[in-house]
């Protein structure tokens, strides 16, 4: 069974774009298991956005719509003292680790991708629990069935200590194994990490990198 480690985050545009390109890695290896490790782009962030930062991010933004084709809408951008904190959205994906038991990650990453067409498509204000609430239990009841998770609790399980400290402990995975840019997609193969993905990687380099890196493992054994 392949094992994808997905090092990202919710709110950085790189994530977003890469988005489709991973799914389509995911259709060729429908077994796969992924696990999501939040990165913590701007975690904690508590300065207001100025004029300088919002040209910045929405000309990294062109690129990725450009790169993608995907939508971007940028009134998300626009909230009057809107801070850029990626800490709440990265723990609403933690949050549904927590909550879920689908070892395959797919109801996780499906909570990860709704965040992000959430706040870049839609112009959702995703550092707000309530909108994080009813956009992760939305994913997670399409993928697990309707009924089978709520919003209240869900929102209890976000504003727990276990969700913040896991989160933190996220953050602090991502620097340990020296993941300084996102997105980055690793795979656990032979005992050993190895990484498929440094930015923006389309499928068919995902799956030509993981061809080698099996075939490469097959001619050691051998």
């Amino acid at each position: 069974m392949t094992h994808l480690i997905y090092v990202a985050d919710p709110m950085c545009s790189w994530c977003y774009g890469f988005g489709p390109e991973l799914q389509a890695l995911l259709e060729t290896i429908p077994d796969a298991k992924i696990d999501l490790v939040m990165g913590g782009l701007r975690a904690y962030n508590k300065q207001a956005l100025d004029d300088a930062t919002r040209t910045m991010l929405l000309g990294h933004w062109q690129h990725v719509a450009e790169r993608s084709g995907l939508p971007f809408d940028e009134q998300a951008l626009m909230r009057p003292g809107f801070i850029y904190d990626t800490e709440p959205a990265c723990r609403a994906v933690v949050t549904a680790r927590i909550l879920t038991d689908d070892d395959s990650g797919r109801a996780v990453l499906a909570v990860f991708h709704a965040i992000q067409h959430g706040f870049y498509a839609s112009a959702r204000d995703v550092c707000d629990s309530a909108v994080l609430a009813e956009l992760a239990v939305a994913a997670m009841n399409q993928v697990e069935g309707e009924g089978s998770f709520d919003e209240a609790s869900f929102g209890e399980t976000l504003a727990s200590p276990m969700a913040m400290s896991d989160t933190r402990a996220d953050f602090e995975q991502s620097q340990q194994w020296g993941i300084r840019g996102f997105p980055a997609l690793l795979v656990l193969h032979d005992n050993a990490l190895h990484m498929i993905a440094n930015g923006y990687t389309a499928r068919d380099d995902l799956i030509k990198s993981l061809q080698e890196l099996q075939q490469s493992s097959q001619k050691e054994q051998a």
